[in-house]
């Protein structure tokens, strides 16, 4: 017995296309792949189409899908905590050194995070000294490394947290990452507190009478700050800052935390960016640097 209602196929969506732009397909087929893509943005900013700055966001937009919280992460032994039992003193010359605005706690291992306190958060305690720190702890956020920066940035977004601690496979911390490791990816560099225009100055006097040092600071200025010559007279000058030398003298571009010697000062560093170091902390070595 035949249906006396029978399917009716689905009508065909219509094809709105002109015959020219059918053609113009058939003949410049679009993208099949990531790559292709990223050569027709090239093609697209060549011929004015949209402009570099456009052509970087929207390849950064593409590569990202591709990266991990453990490609952009800041590795565990260069991360700044804070020891939940650390005196306010201490905790506070943590705060300013690093000029971080937010700072995993830890008590008692590294390994044991229980909260992510706020710099501005701080300033309760010079109100109220009777408050216990703990109190100040915000929740930490961990993440795996294989977290998604696209999944990564939604819940960023979402959750209001700007930072979260990368776990690695064995649920050991492998380091963090933050909000701003993430948009870093599409937009390019964010300047921050530490960035400062060329005319601004390079070198800066601390609290403690310690130095912050910018890397791009000419050798010679830092000679002439701190009254000591750190290449010789007689040899080729094959690097105009400071931090050319420093990569140069360790065989590697230096990672936050490292520190080096040369010419009877200490280089910490504090903050690198694009490859390259942005502040070294600078003061007299010790004696044991001196003679080790």
């Amino acid at each position: 017995m035949s249906d006396p209602h029978p399917a009716r196929p689905a009508p065909e969506r219509e094809d709105k296309r002109t015959f020219l732009q059918k053609v113009a397909e058939f003949i410049h087929p679009g993208p099949d792949s990531k790559a292709e893509l990223i050569e027709t943005l090239a093609d697209a900013e060549d011929n004015d189409i949209i402009g570099a700055e456009s052509r970087v966001m929207l390849e950064g937009v593409l590569r990202m899908a591709d990266q991990t919280a453990g490609d952009v992460m800041v590795a565990a032994p260069r991360m700044d905590l804070i020891d939940i039992d650390s005196p306010y003193d201490e905790i506070l010359h943590i705060v300013i050194d690093t000029a971080h605005s937010r700072f995993p706690v830890y008590e008692g291992d590294r390994e044991n995070i229980i909260g992510i306190l706020l710099a501005k958060d701080l300033l309760k305690l010079q109100r109220a000294p009777e408050l216990n720190p703990r109190a100040l702890l915000r929740p930490a956020v961990f993440v795996p490394e294989s977290k998604g920066l696209n999944d990564l940035l939604r819940e960023f977004r979402g959750n209001r947290n700007h930072l979260a601690v990368v776990v690695d496979e064995f649920g050991r911390i492998a380091g963090l990452i933050t909000i701003e490791d993430v948009l870093e990816q599409i937009v390019g560099e964010i300047e921050d507190e530490f960035d400062i225009d060329d005319n601004e100055g390079d070198i800066f006097g601390l609290a403690d009478r310690t130095y912050r040092v910018s890397g791009d600071t000419a050798i010679e200025r830092v000679d002439e700050a701190f009254g000591v010559k750190l290449l010789p007279t007689d040899g080729e000058q094959d690097f105009d800052t400071i931090g050319g030398l420093i990569a140069h003298e360790m065989g590697h571009v230096p990672k936050r935390g490292e520190h080096h010697t040369m010419g009877g000062l200490s280089f910490v560093v504090l903050h690198t960016k694009g490859g390259a170091v942005r502040w070294f902390k600078v003061s007299p070595a010790a004696e044991d640097d001196l003679t080790g």
